[in-house]
């Protein structure tokens, strides 16, 4: 940033300015988030009266803005932690005592005439909010649980645990997350007071996982909620890019915003992020460049995971990304790069592909046709 710019209270300053829209850290007040009204009134509504809530969509779509607002928007208490971060500090599996130490750090952050009473049910071995430690006496998840929802029970207060981004709890543990799941069978079968929120942009995987179909599966049954994110319009897109840059008196010209959303689609994250570059480059051009080469490398950074499981997939996305749209044309696209590969598991893969929304299918006159979930993603995949 220039010397013009600097953060303050969570948005940020350009040239003496206040900005929220294009502040590129997730929302987590109201006011600062752009026509999703009807979304957090849901959330809200589903978090208080729903033991499980998922909140689903595609990756950037703004889940953890709406999930963070309609937190503390609700009378309930909400616990926001995020399962990426366990599963990164970690270096791939989550243990009992890393969820343990995010627990407590997400109720550190909690207002404190919240965290003041509810220190006096915790068994607390060392406090420290100024420096984000927070240990628990007891071993057992469960204890914590109960003495969690003894606070809920007695203070007329609905404790709500969300995770954001829960597709990475299957890392819990040594089975899978099956350890998770039993916990969180547990709090739904004996907790009235403990609700989950789980948001997810790899929704088949966090849909197998959670498995509320699979009747094998601990969670099979439970009575939960689903909520999708959805990409803003056109219209809304413009008017999204419009009011941001009215918070700074900066006009732009009307084709310069066509053109911004005729490339970034309706996703917020790519729409915050050029106008996050325009207000500083003042230049359209130069800021879809920047908002394209952080895709490029976001994505990169993503496939390199892929391809730890197999190289394949990004021969698969390749040809998606160029209009192979064919279950038989994306084969053969394959197969010109990467050798024979058995019908069987090429439709495993396009299904991995799918579950963990990289794709998306639909028909079209009696034909399974596939595509790219997020259109920016596309372009980067063509230039592969």
């Amino acid at each position: 940033m220039s010397k013009n710019d600097y953060k303050y209270r969570g948005r940020y300053l350009v040239s003496g300015a206040i900005h929220m829209l294009f502040d590129p850290q997730p929302k987590t007040r109201k006011e600062e988030i752009f026509d999703r009204e009807k979304e957090i009134t849901e959330v809200i509504k589903s978090i208080e009266n729903y033991p499980i809530t998922l909140i689903l969509g595609i990756r950037r779509v703004g889940k953890s803005s709406v999930l963070k607002v309609a937190l503390n928007e609700s009378k309930a208490v909400g616990v926001y932690i995020d399962a990426r971060k366990l599963y990164t500090n970690v270096g791939g599996w989550i243990t009992k005592d890393e969820l343990k130490r995010e627990l407590g750090n997400a109720l550190l952050n909690l207002k404190p005439k919240i965290l003041k009473p509810l220190l006096s049910y915790l068994n607390i071995s060392k406090v420290s909010v100024k420096g984000l430690e927070f240990s628990f006496k007891e071993q057992n998840l469960v204890e914590i649980l109960e003495k969690l929802n003894k606070f809920g029970e007695e203070k007329g207060k609905t404790i709500v645990l969300a995770f954001d981004e829960a597709q990475y709890l299957r890392f819990y543990g040594t089975k899978g997350g099956k350890e998770f799941l039993a916990l969180v069978a547990y709090a739904y079968d004996n907790l009235p007071r403990i609700h989950f929120v789980f948001t997810g942009s790899e929704i088949g995987l966090l849909h197998d996982f959670l498995g509320f179909e699979n009747h094998e599966a601990l969670l099979f049954g439970r009575i939960h909620n689903e909520i999708t994110i959805t990409p803003f319009t056109r219209e809304k897109s413009l008017e999204f890019l419009k009011r941001g840059f009215n918070e700074v008196n900066l006009k732009v010209r009307e084709w310069e915003l066509e053109r911004a959303v005729e490339i970034l689609d309706g996703i917020p994250g790519w729409l915050v992020e050029y106008g996050f570059h325009y207000l500083h480059t003042k230049d359209s051009k130069k800021a879809l460049e920047l908002t394209m080469r952080k895709a490029q490398q976001t994505m990169l950074e993503e496939i390199k995971e892929l391809e730890k499981r197999s190289r394949r997939y990004t021969f698969i996305l390749k040809a998606v990304a160029l209009g192979f749209n064919r279950w038989e044309k994306i084969k053969e696209y394959l197969e010109a790069h990467e050798g024979r590969i058995t019908n069987a598991r090429f439709s495993s893969l396009l299904k991995n592909l799918e579950r963990m929304s990289w794709i998306k299918s639909e028909f079209k006159d009696g034909k399974k046709l596939y595509s790219i979930t997020d259109p920016v993603i596309e372009r980067v995949l063509r230039e592969l």
